[in-house]
């Protein structure tokens, strides 16, 4: 009798153990899930900064591998700018609000030749943002995917916001839905040129973001934000 005792509660041992795992795996599943559900909710809910984006007329760019890959539009003009910004930088979001219709302006009015360094140094988040920018690109959309991401640039960096997913949503927002634009997001085929940005920096003495060069001579604001008329007081002078 004692030894069928044991054996019944050897057994009783078992199950209770088995109960709790599946237990645990429950909450662990369920909590995950609830996380990936509110990260989708506050994924949907910045977009909607999108639902009336008004999409420019599509602008030719080209990369200019001479001047560390940048994104070049309006090559030409007598002027140049290059812009050097992360995608996740909170300061170049300050920028962009501030000066991004004016640099818009002079680039479809070809006033000047602008060049976007798109460095990615603030994370994976950075990387993945800055090869779906030059897949925009491709598809003539540059400018218009460029002020859609810092309309809606998570305030914390890398919180899991800018996925392949919402990347491809921004992408549709500003009037990009091409497969082949879908393909370079997804499959990642800019990634050659994010590490020819990144790797530039040093070459061209970037130690931050923004930076900006009005022909050749770094800009170097007085005040303490990115105001407009500073800097289009500097475009005019430079």
């Amino acid at each position: 009798m004692a030894k069928s005792s044991k054996s019944s509660k050897s057994s009783g041992d078992k199950f209770t153990r088995w109960l709790v795992i599946g237990m645990v795996a429950l909450v662990v599943i369920t909590g995950g899930g609830f996380s990936l559900l509110n990260q989708n909710n506050k994924n949907s809910e910045a977009l909607i900064e999108l639902n009336d984006f008004k999409v420019g007329a599509p602008i030719p760019a080209s990369i200019d591998i001479i001047n560390g890959s940048a994104i070049a539009l309006n090559t030409g003009a007598t002027k140049v700018i290059d812009i050097w910004v992360d995608p996740q930088c909170p300061a170049c979001k300050v920028f962009e609000d501030a000066n991004g219709g004016y640099i818009d302006n002079l680039i479809r009015t070809n006033k000047a030749s602008v060049r976007f360094h798109i460095l990615s140094f603030l994370g994976d988040e950075s990387v993945r943002a800055a090869n779906a920018t030059f897949c925009a690109a491709d598809e003539k959309h540059f400018l218009d995917f460029h002020k859609a991401l810092y309309l809606v640039q998570s305030p914390v960096k890398n919180s899991g916001f800018w996925s392949n997913e919402t990347l491809l949503d921004i992408g549709s927002a500003v009037g990009i839905k091409s497969k082949s634009f879908q393909d370079c997001v997804t499959k990642g085929s800019k990634l050659d040129l994010v590490k020819a940005n990144y790797g530039s920096m040093e070459k061209f003495g970037i130690k931050g973001t923004p930076t900006v060069f009005i022909n050749g001579k770094l800009w170097e604001r007085k005040s303490s934000d990115f105001n407009l008329a500073e800097f289009s007081a500097a475009v005019e002078q430079g």
